[in-house]
């Protein structure tokens, strides 16, 4: 029987950086283990997007904790002042985990396929840190998908500390509320047959892929689960492309064995996702609020850490050339609140001239081609002259 505390105690040295994989395959189980081994050895921890809660991560066995992608398990850490939010757009983390947070050692869950051992629900930015030479010590996986597209991962660079039986976490997918749904029938309008369709994670999301209508291919950071809904109605073209899976045991038997999952340096490369000849991306994301000149926040509002980057500006930036769309969907007012305001309470998170269409349950206001003033006017239109003012705190 492998004692995890006593394995990575010995894998951990003072000062040692470590890299915890992220999404809904993270190994949450270690991190218990991770702190008892970590006390007093002045480790740093730098986390990614962390859909679900983590008790067992003890901020004081840290003397430092950094996330690069933010999310619901960090968000007490980060309202609390124990964690250090770094704002960066996903393909951009690659760039900050071989230079400035460099880990030496990245903690992941990994599975057994027939010719080694493999990244399973989510491959992220772990393959640059594998193909950095950077050691893993791992918790093998009997109940988690095999999805990825890479190569074995080189025996040498892996350490078991536990194994488990225990799938990723799941994501369950969420009822919708009646603007969700009536947001999502206007998106479902802008969206062509053929066309690449991204989204993000949450419950809009959800409600957006389930509302299409016309065969498209997915070509997203994040996979959810409505996606299988797709592929059974028929309107699922090709395998999709992605990085993480989120959802239920229902998506992870579907992905297993697809091989679909890729790293964030392909996922999300600008380049790659506008590429001419390739069917266009329509790109559908969600936000906390948009400005009057179409600026995007979605990291959170005030001094909550209600979001995350991620691959947000990514795949705006993508939709807005060739022949895609860049897409900002949202309700118009939140607990009373219009989600359209004067000034952000938070930096921005997307550019404006990256949006193209936003949608709220009230309709579509198309920037395209409009001026500075065109497009004020078309967003104060589609909130019917409700706006949040200033705030002042």
């Amino acid at each position: 029987m492998i004692d995890p505390t006593a394995a990575l105690g010995a894998l951990i040295r003072p000062g040692t950086r470590v890299a915890l994989a992220d999404g809904c395959g993270s190994p949450l189980a270690l991190l218990g283990p991770l702190g008892r081994a970590a006390a007093g050895k002045d480790v740093r921890l730098v986390t990614g997007w962390s859909p679900a809660a983590a008790p067992d991560l003890d901020p004081t066995a840290f003397a430092e904790i950094r996330t690069v992608g933010g999310g619901p398990g960090m968000r007490p850490l980060l309202d609390a002042g124990l964690a250090r939010s770094v704002p960066c757009r996903l393909s951009a983390i690659p760039a900050l985990l071989a230079g400035p947070l460099r880990p030496d050692l990245l903690l992941s869950t990994l599975v057994r396929g027939p010719d080694g051992l493999h990244f399973g629900a989510e491959v992220s930015y772990q393959r640059g840190l594998v193909e950095a030479g950077v050691p893993i010590a791992a918790v093998i996986s009997s109940a988690t998908p095999l999805a990825e597209t890479g190569p074995p991962i080189p025996p040498e660079l892996v350490t078991v500390v536990a194994e488990t039986d225990e799938p990723p976490v799941e994501i369950p997918i969420a009822a919708p509320t009646e603007a969700d749904e009536a947001i999502a029938r206007h998106v479902a309008a802008l969206v062509p047959e053929g066309a690449r369709v991204q989204v993000g994670p949450g419950r809009l999301a959800q409600a957006m892929v389930g509302a299409l209508e016309v065969p498209v291919r997915f070509d997203s950071g994040l996979l959810p689960e409505p996606v299988v809904d797709l592929d059974r109605k028929g309107l699922l073209i090709d395998d999709p492309v992605a990085s993480y899976l989120c959802g239920t045991a229902r998506l992870y038997e579907w992905a297993h064995g697809r091989r679909i999952l890729r790293p964030i340096e392909v996922t999300h490369d600008i380049g790659r996702l506008s590429a001419a000849g390739a069917p266009p991306l329509v790109a559908l994301n969600a936000a906390l609020e948009i400005d009057v000149e179409g600026q995007v926040n979605v990291e959170g509002i005030g001094r909550s850490h209600a979001g995350l980057i991620g691959g947000h500006p990514d795949f705006c930036a993508a939709g807005v050339r060739g022949a895609g769309l860049s897409v900002i969907a949202m309700p118009s007012t939140v607990k009373g609140r219009p989600t359209l305001v004067e000034r952000l309470s938070r930096p921005v998170t997307t550019a404006s001239h990256d949006v193209d269409v936003v949608v709220t349950e009230r309709g579509v206001a198309d920037l395209r081609g409009l001026d500075r003033a065109e497009r004020r006017a078309a967003l104060r239109e589609l909130w019917g002259g409700e706006i949040t003012p200033a705030r002042t705190d």
